[in-house]
């Protein structure tokens, strides 16, 4: 029963559409072009909505990425700390007085430069939970580091300068190399090294962001360009109409409702293209000024396109069905 069903659902809808388009075939001309002048106006407005959309989303695309490019700056300063943090430490030995003076002023303000850096960089995560993770092992060995210096300097007078030069390894060490292979392991070495295992995955997460959604190349000029190959479909059809029934060749409003949406388009693109290579702080896709222009140039274009068709339809005055 069920198979009876759809078979005849099946039937009805294409009974319908052979029926609607048997209708549009014997429909008089004026008719059709008062469609195609509808189905015009519509795809004007389709460009504005996708501009619209465009231009905000993209522009909320371009500050994320901003955010998470300045968060992977703020990972290579922090990796510079560390390397000054050492030679803070060094320095600090090589007076013979860290018994009495400990780490160091220097030594204290740069870990806390670092652990600024790490909390600032966190606002801008661009690899999601991992991300985080990642973050939160970082800042928990920043200070596991500060701990064990701190504490092999109040020892000094047992464990000697091995003690401090141990725990300074923790800032500076290499990463562990497999046997097998001879690379680097990651996850392993010193807090430097964690580091930049942490900015190779931030990196990664803002390559991916620069690639997706209203900043993909490709997915956005197939948006931004569906409404004016259906108004060049359209307009194709109007000029057939024109040519066929009323003999007359395309008048240049229709040509300009065309090539003034196709501009809007490349332009509305190129802007958000635009903006997401420079990083824009204020994207012109979304400016209020470019916003205005845009609109009223697609206003201009449903102008235009009444403006095609008015003299074909004002010579006859048959009631609208």
């Amino acid at each position: 029963m069920t198979a009876t069903a759809t078979g005849t659902t099946a039937r009805g809808r294409r009974a319908l559409i052979a029926e609607t388009w048997r209708s549009l075939r014997t429909a008089h001309p004026v008719r059709i072009l008062r469609l195609l002048r509808a189905g015009l106006l519509a795809t004007v407005c389709a460009t504005a909505v996708v501009y619209l959309v465009t231009a905000t989303q993209g522009g909320q695309e371009v500050t994320t990425v901003r955010h998470s490019k300045a968060a992977g700056d703020q990972l290579q300063e922090a990796g510079k700390a560390v390397g000054a943090a050492d030679r803070a430490l060094d320095e600090a030995v090589g007076t013979g007085q860290i018994q009495l003076t400990g780490p160091g002023a220097e030594f204290a303000n740069t870990t806390a430069r670092i652990g600024t850096l790490l909390t600032a960089a966190t606002q801008g995560n661009a690899a999601g939970a991992t991300g985080r993770a990642q973050f939160q092992f970082v800042q928990g060995k920043l200070l596991i580091c500060q701990q064990l210096i701190n504490t092999a300097v109040s020892d000094y007078s047992h464990s000697g300068p091995a003690g401090v030069e141990s725990a300074r390894a923790t800032l500076t060490a290499a990463r562990l190399r497999d046997p097998g292979t001879g690379r680097e392991v990651p996850g392993t070495g010193g807090l430097r090294a964690s580091i930049e295992d942490l900015q190779d995955l931030q990196n990664a997460g803002l390559a991916r962001q620069r690639d997706a959604g209203w900043l993909d190349p490709v997915q956005l000029w197939g948006l931004a360009l569906a409404p004016p190959l259906l108004m060049l479909i359209l307009c194709c059809a109007t000029a057939r109409i024109l040519a066929v029934h009323f003999r007359r060749p395309v008048n240049g409003y229709l040509v300009a409702t065309l090539a003034v949406t196709l501009a809007v388009t490349g332009v509305s693109v190129g802007l958000t293209l635009w903006d997401e290579a420079r990083l824009a702080l204020h994207p012109a896709a979304g400016h209020p000024v470019t916003m205005t222009l845009v609109l009223l140039a697609l206003v201009g274009a449903g102008v235009l396109n009444h403006l095609a068709h008015r003299s074909r339809l004002a010579e006859y005055r048959y009631p609208r069905p």
